[in-house]
């Protein structure tokens, strides 16, 4: 049975990265196909890009793109790949100004994980490997919701397993995440950090053994380490626990990436690139029971919209309906949501989308909001970790239950 393995941005940051998912593929028994996201913060720069195109400022997104091939280049040359014959990067920005922002952010960011895999898959193939490069915007066949695009499951695994099952298929295959692409040939994103998403989506097609993210952590922790110092590796969990987790903001596993897996009882590895030889953590079917230490998770960068019925009716009884269809229409990702008699409150993630949700909003209610918010979500809370957390911080909205507390701060 083959096994999926996915690196991150992490973990391929550099040449030394890159020798480093050698070392972890060539320790592997059987089939593999390997996931790669775009190096370092390769994507945060090819946003740059996209900015400074739809603004008109060429010369600030050429000399970006430089940056970005010059980076590349010099990862190539230290791993003795020659650039311009062992690989071709492309030269020019694939931007097009006919189109809308959102399609050229998918065609030029895609380009990340293009290179990266790309780097990979040759260098690999130049230590003696039996590979193969997938480009797997034509077989993860997606709609055209630019940044965040709905995968087409039964033409892309029909694609995807008819290239695995192909005679003589090299025993190693290296793909890109994250990205899809539509019908006709146009690339697609499946939102920020997608990569673990096509993991698991590659590890249900394939009825894989295995899916395995590796990470720059020891495995699933039961807080940041960036925020908490004192962290406890939580060595196994079952996917009910890991989706609640990923809801709720853990960075460690992106929310969509449990259902394929689940859906065939795939086990999922998180485990750290910098010692693959640790076991890290897994959820399964078979997870040691409920997590037995408190998490700690935070979900960074929220905003707290608040609506009011103009007339005084009741919020909750006759405008629900109508609230989410804005929700959804608007593409907000709620992360909490409180009511009363009067009032109701969603507490979403502040992205680009906000604003028109706002003002479509303001057409039916009273809308008050408040930036620059985290939610805390604490799973097993005890009263006097309760009474903690709350100490400094200014508390815009809470919600506890017997075992979890949710906290709208200020950041």
């Amino acid at each position: 049975m083959a096994k999926v393995y996915k690196f991150g941005g992490a973990s391929v940051k550099d040449a030394e990265g890159v020798r480093n998912v050698e070392d972890i593929v060539r320790k592997a028994d059987g089939e593999l196909m390997v996931v790669v996201s775009a190096m370092g913060k390769t994507t945060n720069a090819l946003e740059r890009v996209v900015e400074y195109c739809a603004s008109g400022q060429e010369e600030k997104a050429l000399s970006q793109w430089v940056d970005i091939i010059d980076f590349h280049v010099a990862i190539m040359k230290e791993l003795g790949l020659q650039p311009g014959y062992d690989i071709r990067l492309q030269g020019e920005i694939p931007y097009d100004p006919a189109l809308s922002f959102d399609e050229n952010y998918d065609q030029v960011v895609s380009m990340g994980e293009i290179m990266s895999t790309q780097i990979v898959a040759v260098y690999l193939l130049k230590q003696g490997f039996s590979v193969e490069w997938w480009n797997i915007p034509k077989l993860l066949i997606t709609d055209s919701t630019w940044r965040e695009a709905k995968v087409d499951d039964e033409t892309s695994c029909s694609a995807i397993r008819a290239g695995w099952n192909r005679p003589n298929r090299p025993q190693v295959v290296v793909t890109q995440g994250f990205i899809g692409g539509t019908a006709d040939g146009k690339r697609t994103t499946l939102g920020r950090e997608g990569s673990d998403y096509t993991a698991a989506l590659l590890g249900n097609y394939l009825d894989a053994e295995s899916v395995t993210i590796w990470k720059d952590v020891p495995g699933i922790l039961n807080a940041d380490p960036r925020i908490e110092p004192d962290t406890v590796l939580i060595p196994s969990l079952r996917y009910q626990d890991a989706v609640e987790l990923a809801y709720s903001g853990a960075q460690v596993i992106h929310p969509k990436s449990i259902r394929p897996l689940e859906n065939k009882s795939i086990p999922l590895y998180v485990r750290p690139f910098g010692n693959p030889t640790a076991a890290g953590s897994c959820i399964s079917t078979d997870g040691t029971g409920p997590i037995d230490v408190p998490v700690y998770i935070w979900r960074k960068n929220q905003i707290l919209i608040t609506m009011r019925a103009k007339d005084f009716a009741f919020v909750l009884e006759e405008s629900l309906s109508e609230i989410f269809d804005i929700i959804r229409r608007h593409r907000l990702k709620v992360s909490l949501i409180q009511s009363s008699a009067v009032t109701i409150s969603v507490c979403v993630d502040n992205t680009r989308f906000v604003p028109e949700a706002i003002e479509a909003l303001q057409q039916h209610f009273n809308v008050s909001y408040n930036d620059k918010l985290s939610l805390l979500t604490i799973r097993g809370t005890t009263p006097e970790i309760l009474e903690h957390a709350k100490n400094g911080r200014t508390i815009m909205l809470s919600q506890t239950t017997r075992r979890t507390a949710r906290m709208v701060v200020k950041d």
